[in-house]
Protein backbone atom coordinates (compact mmCIF):
# COMPACT_ATOMS: atom_id res chain seq x y z
CA UNK A 1 0.00 0.00 0.00
CA UNK A 2 1.11 3.54 -0.72
CA UNK A 3 0.29 5.96 2.08
CA UNK A 4 -0.37 9.62 1.30
CA UNK A 5 -0.05 12.03 4.22
CA UNK A 6 -1.49 15.38 3.16
CA UNK A 7 -3.68 17.74 5.19
CA UNK A 8 -5.41 19.38 2.20
CA UNK A 9 -8.44 17.16 1.56
CA UNK A 10 -8.67 17.85 -2.17
CA UNK A 11 -4.95 17.21 -2.76
CA UNK A 12 -4.96 14.03 -0.64
CA UNK A 13 -8.03 12.64 -2.40
CA UNK A 14 -6.63 13.51 -5.83
CA UNK A 15 -3.31 11.80 -5.07
CA UNK A 16 -4.99 8.67 -3.73
CA UNK A 17 -7.26 8.53 -6.81
CA UNK A 18 -4.30 9.06 -9.16
CA UNK A 19 -2.39 6.22 -7.52
CA UNK A 20 -5.39 3.91 -7.69
CA UNK A 21 -5.94 4.69 -11.37
CA UNK A 22 -2.24 3.91 -11.92
CA UNK A 23 -2.88 0.48 -10.38
CA UNK A 24 -1.59 0.97 -6.85
CA UNK A 25 -3.35 0.33 -3.56
CA UNK A 26 -3.37 3.69 -1.77
CA UNK A 27 -4.73 5.21 1.42
CA UNK A 28 -4.82 8.82 2.54
CA UNK A 29 -4.08 10.25 5.97
CA UNK A 30 -4.91 13.82 7.02
CA UNK A 31 -2.12 14.14 9.58
CA UNK A 32 1.17 12.72 10.69
CA UNK A 33 -0.42 11.46 13.88
CA UNK A 34 -3.13 9.61 11.97
CA UNK A 35 -0.52 7.92 9.78
CA UNK A 36 1.77 6.94 12.68
CA UNK A 37 -1.14 5.44 14.64
CA UNK A 38 -2.11 3.25 11.68
CA UNK A 39 1.40 2.59 10.33
CA UNK A 40 2.65 -0.36 12.33
CA UNK A 41 -0.48 -2.38 11.51
CA UNK A 42 -0.49 -1.44 7.81
CA UNK A 43 1.96 -2.76 5.27
CA UNK A 44 3.18 0.49 3.77
CA UNK A 45 5.48 0.01 0.79
CA UNK A 46 5.92 3.72 0.03
CA UNK A 47 5.00 7.00 1.76
CA UNK A 48 4.16 10.25 0.02
CA UNK A 49 4.58 12.88 2.70
CA UNK A 50 3.73 16.57 2.84
CA UNK A 51 5.99 18.58 5.16
CA UNK A 52 3.54 21.27 6.23
CA UNK A 53 1.06 19.41 8.41
CA UNK A 54 -0.94 20.39 11.49
CA UNK A 55 0.48 18.83 14.65
CA UNK A 56 3.43 16.65 13.74
CA UNK A 57 5.18 18.04 10.68
CA UNK A 58 6.37 15.85 7.84
CA UNK A 59 9.92 16.20 9.23
CA UNK A 60 8.62 14.95 12.60
CA UNK A 61 7.04 11.93 10.89
CA UNK A 62 10.28 11.25 9.05
CA UNK A 63 12.20 11.46 12.34
CA UNK A 64 9.84 8.92 13.93
CA UNK A 65 10.28 6.53 11.02
CA UNK A 66 14.05 7.02 11.15
CA UNK A 67 14.10 6.30 14.89
CA UNK A 68 12.05 3.14 14.32
CA UNK A 69 14.49 2.13 11.56
CA UNK A 70 11.56 1.80 9.16
CA UNK A 71 12.54 0.72 5.67
CA UNK A 72 9.80 2.69 3.91
CA UNK A 73 10.84 4.81 0.94
CA UNK A 74 9.59 8.34 1.61
CA UNK A 75 8.71 10.73 -1.19
CA UNK A 76 8.49 14.30 0.07
CA UNK A 77 6.02 16.61 -1.66
CA UNK A 78 6.19 20.20 -0.49
CA UNK A 79 6.04 23.81 -1.57
CA UNK A 80 9.06 24.54 0.69
CA UNK A 81 12.02 24.02 -1.62
CA UNK A 82 14.74 25.39 0.63
CA UNK A 83 18.21 23.85 0.68
CA UNK A 84 17.99 23.35 4.46
CA UNK A 85 14.74 21.40 4.23
CA UNK A 86 16.04 19.26 1.34
CA UNK A 87 19.20 18.51 3.29
CA UNK A 88 17.33 17.52 6.45
CA UNK A 89 14.96 15.26 4.50
CA UNK A 90 17.92 13.62 2.76
CA UNK A 91 19.70 13.04 6.08
CA UNK A 92 16.56 11.32 7.38
CA UNK A 93 16.54 9.03 4.35
CA UNK A 94 14.03 10.61 1.96
CA UNK A 95 13.96 8.71 -1.32
CA UNK A 96 12.79 11.69 -3.40
CA UNK A 97 12.01 15.36 -2.87
CA UNK A 98 9.34 16.84 -5.15
CA UNK A 99 8.13 20.41 -5.11
CA UNK A 100 4.46 21.27 -5.46
CA UNK A 101 3.01 21.37 -7.94
CA UNK A 102 4.71 18.34 -9.48
CA UNK A 103 4.06 16.78 -12.83
CA UNK A 104 1.99 13.60 -12.53
CA UNK A 105 4.57 11.65 -14.51
CA UNK A 106 7.36 12.77 -12.17
CA UNK A 107 5.41 11.58 -9.13
CA UNK A 108 4.47 8.25 -10.71
CA UNK A 109 8.08 7.71 -11.81
CA UNK A 110 9.28 8.40 -8.26
CA UNK A 111 6.72 5.92 -6.86
CA UNK A 112 7.73 3.23 -9.37
CA UNK A 113 11.43 3.72 -8.56
CA UNK A 114 10.75 3.67 -4.81
CA UNK A 115 8.84 0.43 -5.10
CA UNK A 116 11.57 -1.15 -7.23
CA UNK A 117 14.31 -0.53 -4.68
Amino acid sequence: MIAVVEDADSVRKALVQLLRVAGYAARGFASGEEFLQAWPANRVSCLILDLELPGLSGIDVQRELHRAQARIPVIIMTADDSHTVREECACLGAFAFLTKPSEISVLLDAVALALDQ
